[in-house]
């Protein structure tokens, strides 16, 4: 095996795919890879600087969090639908808001329903080795699909099964559009994971508006806005006069899996006939 050769092989695990393609595509040649990993976006300064970010107290003004009602929940499954359609998840596999009948141990039926839980000790930004999946200053958990590299270690990691890895680059039509919306993200590439945001590009649009999120359909996440009976309830937790704030003072709830320690941001009511 040559020397340039040996290189390429110790360097190319350090690139994302798409990293590989723009640097092959341009025909950049060592150069370029060499530059790319040493003061590009996947350095070793920029991970180490997105990790300090990410182990830190959740310091924003706001703090997003949602309640699941699953007495309420009639099991329609609109809130899986609007999902897809404004994010763009055109198949049931790479689903990112799941939902299923379930019964309790003393026979009660209900539908569980379960998106990303933005967890605020989350498992899998604590794995992630490029810092592709990060914790924001507003507490939810974020993906960068450019720094990506597939290894699937937050998958793994995380204890809610919330992620989806994109084995293949889907170019089939979305069933759910525009029925249930119009994507309002950019599709996903092959070799990434991917999983619920929250709508956080509506969270951030709106709050540069000036918008309320949990309040304004224009900034609240798609799930909560389609179901029609309220069993979704969104809001910001430091704020004692918002909805979801309200909602969590007069009603009990349990979080997933709170023995964990991961601390969800998901909070859910038990079906009343389960007491």
């Amino acid at each position: 095996m040559t020397d340039n050769a040996k290189e390429s092989k110790q360097t190319e695990p350090l690139l994302s795919r798409r990293d590989l393609l723009k640097v092959a595509g341009a025909t950049l040649g060592t150069v370029a890879i060499t530059e790319l990993v040493i003061t590009g976006p996947l350095s070793p300064a920029e991970i180490q600087g997105i990790e300090r970010e990410s182990h830190g107290a959740i310091s924003g003004e706001n703090e997003w969090h949602m309640v699941i009602d699953l007495e309420k929940c009639i099991g329609c499954q609109y809130c899986m639908w609007a999902c897809q359609g404004v994010n763009d998840v055109p198949t049931d596999e790479m689903r990112w808001n799941v939902g299923f009948p379930e019964v309790t141990d003393n026979g009660t039926e209900f539908f569980m329903t379960r998106p990303c839980l933005h967890c605020s000790d989350a498992p899998c930004v604590k794995v992630c080795p490029v810092g592709a999946t990060w914790t924001r200053e507003d507490g939810l958990v974020s993906m960068d699909y450019d720094r990506c590299i597939g290894c699937r270690y937050c998958q793994v990691a995380c204890p809610y099964d919330a992620r989806r890895f994109n084995w293949e680059v889907s170019e089939q039509e979305n069933p759910y559009q525009p029925t249930w919306g119009t994507a309002e993200v950019e599709r996903r590439t092959r070799g990434v994971v991917e999983k619920c945001t929250f709508c956080e590009h509506r969270i951030d649009r709106g709050v540069e508006q000036g918008l309320v999120p949990g309040e304004d359909v224009q900034a609240t996440p798609a799930c909560v806005n389609v179901c029609p009976v309220g069993a979704r309830v969104f809001g910001d937790i430091k704020n004692p006069e918002s909805k979801l704030s309200q909602y969590l003072d007069n009603n009990d709830t349990f979080r997933l899996r709170e023995d964990f320690g991961t601390e969800p941001k998901v909070h859910y009511v038990r079906p009343e006939s389960e007491v």
